[in-house]
C-alpha cells in the first residue's frame, strides 16, 4: 500500500496553501483584516473654467475635468465653427491655435488651456473682412463638404506664419495632419501658397 494516501496528500496540500496565505511581513493572521475591494475613484466635481477665446475672456461654469477643449468650445462657449471629426486626433478637423500653435482640441483638456490664448475659426475675420487664408480658400475653391475646412484653415494660418509654405512639397508636408475626405488637396495647397505670397508682399 502506498504511504501517500489521497487523504494525506490533500491534507499536506492544504497546509502548504495555508502557509502561502500567511503574510510575509510577520503580521499575526488572527488579527489581519480581510481583503477589501479597492475603493472606486470618485469623479472630480464640475467647476468653472475661464478661457481666453479670440481675445475675449469666457467664463464657462460647470465644466468637468474630463471635458476636452473641443467640447468646451462647442457645448459651453457656443462656438461651433470648430468641428468634431474623428474625435481621436487623426483628422485635424478640430484644429485651433493655442498661443499661436496648432492644437487638436479633441485631445486637449479644457483646463489645460486656462491662462492661454485660444483662437478658433470665428476669430480670424475682422468683421466682414476675411483673413487672407480664408479669402484664398474661397478663391481657390478649396473645400466641398466643409467639415474639415475650419481645421484646414486654422492649420494653414499657422503653416504660413511658421514659414512652412515656401513650396508645394513643404505645404503638403506641414498640412499632412489635416485630412480632407473630399480630396481637395490640390486646391488647398494652392490656397495656402496664395496666402503665403500675399503675406510676403
Amino acid at each position: 500500500m502506498s504511504p501517500h494516501s489521497r487523504r494525506s496528500v490533500l491534507k499536506s496540500g492544504g497546509v502548504a496553501a495555508a502557509a502561502v496565505m500567511v503574510p510575509l511581513s510577520g503580521t499575526d493572521p488572527a488579527t489581519a483584516q480581510p481583503a477589501t475591494a479597492p475603493r472606486t475613484a470618485q469623479p472630480r466635481t464640475a467647476g468653472d473654467v475661464t478661457l481666453e477665446i479670440n481675445g475675449t475672456e469666457h467664463r464657462l461654469p460647470g465644466v468637468e475635468a474630463r471635458v476636452t477643449l473641443l467640447d468646451a468650445l462647442r457645448e459651453h462657449a457656443g462656438l461651433t465653427g470648430t468641428k468634431k471629426g474623428c474625435d481621436r486626433g487623426e483628422c485635424g478637423a478640430c484644429t485651433v491655435l493655442v498661443d499661436g500653435r496648432r492644437t487638436k482640441s479633441c485631445l486637449t483638456l479644457a483646463m489645460m488651456a486656462e491662462g492661454r490664448s485660444v483662437t478658433t475659426i470665428e476669430g480670424l475675420a475682422l468683421g466682414d473682412q476675411l483673413h487672407p487664408v480664408q479669402e484664398a480658400f474661397v478663391r481657390r475653391d478649396a473645400f466641398q463638404c466643409g467639415i474639415c475646412t475650419p481645421g484646414q484653415i486654422m492649420s494653414a494660418v499657422a503653416c504660413v506664419e511658421e514659414g512652412h509654405a515656401t513650396s508645394e512639397d513643404e505645404i503638403r508636408e506641414w498640412m499632412s495632419g489635416n485630412l480632407c475626405r473630399c480630396s481637395c488637396y490640390p486646391n488647398i495647397v494652392d490656397a495656402v501658397a496664395d496666402a503665403a505670397k500675399a503675406g510676403r508682399r
